[in-house]
């Protein structure tokens, strides 16, 4: 099989660290965004995080956010164009942490949206904080010993399945791009979560536990074991909602 370059994806080199997932999700989204031949009427939004310049690889319409906002930006320009595919592409110290209400209030409404929710339980952009979503246990900037319940530090935050709850949430599926099997399924949930974008049945959203090598102090390989053996525990991998 001859393997070619979406065209929704610019020949460009990106700023990611070695083993980031972010740019096995940059290609996923171009490839589905293609094969739907929706390039011409998506926007994507893209708010402060380690995505913020997503734009720079992306070749179809990006917008800016302010640290997040996306859903509340995306809320707007979904309501004036309704023939446009909106998207949100976001990290977890900006959908679960300054975003979540805009988040929680989006789902909640039933926006018809979808959310890319790329979670490396850091905060990866700034220096590997301590984030909602941090596992207990793991080791951090500001958790040096590892996250504790006990001391302070509070539980992960698990985004997917409390928006799950919502009756505006159609669709909550968490996945992963350790392994190639895993990509071909991250692949199947952003598919589905624009269709139904698409198809108007509400509020969509992928979550995908991504690799942080750098933020986290590992090797790619150790960090893909990480989250097998980790963080996968924390965040259950497999459709978690599926009402479309």
């Amino acid at each position: 099989m001859n393997f070619k370059r979406p065209r929704s994806l610019k020949d460009k080199v990106t700023h990611y660290c070695p083993g980031c997932g972010h740019g096995v999700v940059h290609r996923l989204v171009a490839e589905v965004i293609d094969e739907l031949r929706i390039r011409r009427k998506t926007v994507g939004i893209a708010p402060v995080g380690c995505a913020v310049l997503a734009y720079d690889y992306w070749d179809f319409d990006v917008s800016e956010a302010a640290h997040g906002r996306a859903l509340a930006v995306a809320t707007g320009i979904k309501r004036v164009k309704p023939d446009l595919v909106v998207f949100s592409y976001q990290g977890d110290g900006d959908l679960a942490a300054i975003g979540t209400a805009e988040t929680l209030h989006a789902a909640n409404r039933a926006e018809n949206l979808t959310c890319i929710f790329i979670n490396n339980a850091c905060y990866g952009m700034t220096g590997a904080q301590m984030a909602p979503t941090t596992a207990i246990g793991q080791k951090t900037a500001t958790t040096p010993e590892g996250r504790s319940p006990q001391e302070g530090d509070g539980y992960p935050l698990i985004i997917s399945e409390l928006l799950a709850r919502l009756r505006g949430v159609c669709f909550v599926e968490r996945t992963t791009v350790i392994t190639p099997s895993d990509v071909l399924k991250t692949k199947k949930a952003i598919l589905k979560a624009f269709l139904n974008q698409i198809n108007k049945r509400g509020f969509s959203l992928v979550e995908v536990l991504s690799p942080c090598p750098t933020g986290w102090g590992l090797s790619p390989q150790k960090a893909a074991e990480f989250i097998k053996e980790k963080l996968s525990r924390e965040f259950p991998l497999g459709v978690i909602k599926d009402e479309a």
